[in-house]
């Protein structure tokens, strides 16, 4: 059924989307959507107090579970887009990360505003009165509201976590103790003094993290059953180093390719080559993502040796080596 309707009244873009993203669920999505109709039905039609309550315990439920489900589907759809946009264009992890963040609060605060309206629950109101509210405490609290909001923005932000060494500005060095929602502690290198700064500060400078800086060596293994020519290895060298030049996060510059001969039977008839990818990161959302981009990057170079007729066997061997850079 769930075939016909999407060969019926979808076009083929929304068919690859939906065999993608939909497919996996369409049995949860179903019950989902009859359970939708079910509520519908009971807030609709005229019912006698008791059923109100019924009908209450099953909105909550149905807009839980619509909640959930519309977060999977989200996540689910957002991977697919990454994979498919990120050929195109520079990807910044951690734009990404914010975009996934912005959309789950959107899911959240639709799904609210329309339980609170088809439930009479004066969503308007309660807003104003929040509202008036929350400017009389700005007001009245405007420094310590900027420093709470700097700590809020630190915690999304992340440009540093405990135990990290920072660089400030003004000379201050050393590692993260603490973070507050007002305020950041920093035990001082060589001293041992602590300097609280105020994270209003923070967000308004430009930080040095030392910590967080993070390099990951991936090694890759290209297996060529036959001698490979010099003209055919530089070839080869050129499409893999302008298939990750275009992509944030990988340091094409380090890029290397090594091939190596394989004797067997006293002659070399079997070409190697060993390349070692460097993936740049701050940190393991940020690092995540960029190793999807890489494994993109993995198949961009398998289509285009493959378009030059290079025949060849990719071993991903499990040698990511994590060199943290030293302070």
């Amino acid at each position: 059924m769930s075939e016909f309707m999407t060969t019926r009244f979808l076009s083929p873009e929304g068919r690859r989307i939906y065999d993608k993203v939909v497919s996996s669920y369409q049995n949860v999505l179903g019950l989902t959507i009859v359970l939708v109709l079910i509520d519908l039905t009971l807030l609709l039609i005229p019912k006698p107090s008791w059923l109100n309550y019924v009908e209450f315990s099953l909105a909550v439920s149905v807009a839980i579970a619509v909640g959930w489900l519309s977060s999977l589907l989200f996540k689910k759809f957002y991977e697919v887009y990454l994979q498919e946009t990120a050929q195109k264009r520079k990807v910044n992890g951690e734009l990404l990360v914010i975009g996934n963040l912005v959309g789950e609060a959107a899911i959240f605060l639709v799904i609210f505003f329309i339980f609170a309206q088809t439930h009479q629950i004066n969503v308007v109101g309660l807003t104003a009165s929040l509202g008036i509210g929350g400017i009389a405490i700005a007001f009245a609290a405007q420094e310590t509201l900027q420093q709470i909001l700097g700590g809020i923005v630190l915690y999304i932000d992340r440009p540093f976590v405990i135990d990290d060494y920072i660089g400030l500005p003004d000379g201050t060095f050393g590692r993260v103790e603490s973070i507050g929602l007002r305020s950041t502690k920093i035990r001082n290198s060589g001293k041992g003094t602590v300097t609280i700064v105020p994270n209003s500060s923070l967000t308004g400078m430009s930080i040095e993290n030392f910590t967080g800086a993070r390099k990951v060596v991936s090694l890759v293994y290209l297996t060529f059953y036959r001698e490979v020519m010099e003209d055919e290895k530089a070839l080869i060298r050129q499409v893999i180093l302008e298939s990750t030049t275009e992509i944030f996060g990988i340091d094409s510059r380090n890029t290397d390719v090594a091939f190596k001969d394989i004797i067997q039977d006293g002659r070399a008839n079997i070409t190697q080559a060993q390349i070692n990818f460097f993936i740049l990161g701050s940190g393991e959302m940020s690092m995540e993502i960029r190793r999807q981009l890489l494994d993109m990057a993995k198949q961009n170079i398998t289509l285009r040796l493959k378009e030059f007729g290079v025949a060849f066997d990719l071993e991903e061997k499990p040698v990511d080596v994590d060199a943290p850079i030293t302070i």
